[in-house]
């Protein structure tokens, strides 16, 4: 529970734990964006580091939530490749020159409701909810590699790089036993 509570602060303080994995992109020259493309990127870095703020508090909650050891172990390993999504696009942000959301405290808050009630519906509907959302999360980021200004390779790279890990979460979770969800809770 300590620790839970510390990676808690960490997320919505955007202190996160050093990454696991080097950022993509990193070795990447920056590129020289005009003030209009660094607000841009920096905008849409925000929005993805609110989500990777929100994907801690889901899987932080969903692993605490369950009984299943092997659903918790799961949980837990998806949560460091999300830690490491939300080091990257916190550091971006700096590199751009722009600041998280303020709002990070209370998405989490909502995010952690969410991870507990998905996570004492039961394992196939605790996956389901796992798998819909990163389902979800890799169209949004799609979206965002199309609004992203062409010249920020890095930023580029970290999108992509996330995108390719919410979609292996998403299948991880369809061979653990996800169960589709009704259109309501999608």
């Amino acid at each position: 529970l300590i620790v839970q509570f510390d990676q808690a602060l960490r997320a919505v303080m955007s202190a996160p734990w050093p990454p696991l994995r080097v950022a993509p992109g990193a070795a990447l020259s920056d590129a020289e964006l005009g003030e209009e493309e660094r607000n841009i990127s920096a905008a849409l870095m925000r929005v993805n580091h609110c989500g990777e703020v929100c994907a801690q508090a889901l899987y932080q909650s969903q692993a605490l939530g369950t009984h299943d050891p092997e659903i918790r172990s799961a949980m837990c390993r998806a949560a460091d490749e999300e830690a490491d999504h939300l080091a990257w696009t916190g550091q971006r942000i700096r590199e751009l020159g722009g600041r998280p959301s303020l709002l990070c405290p209370a998405w989490y808050a909502g995010a952690v409701l969410l991870g507990l009630a998905a996570a004492r519906a039961g394992k196939g509907w605790n996956l389901g909810f796992l798998a819909e959302t990163e389902r979800q999360v890799a169209e949004h980021l799609a979206g965002h590699l199309a609004r992203l200004p062409s010249a920020d390779r890095r930023s580029r790279a970290i999108l992509l790089q996330m995108m390719a890990d919410e979609s292996e979460h998403a299948r991880a979770a369809v061979r653990h036993g996800a169960q589709a969800l009704p259109l309501l809770a999608r």
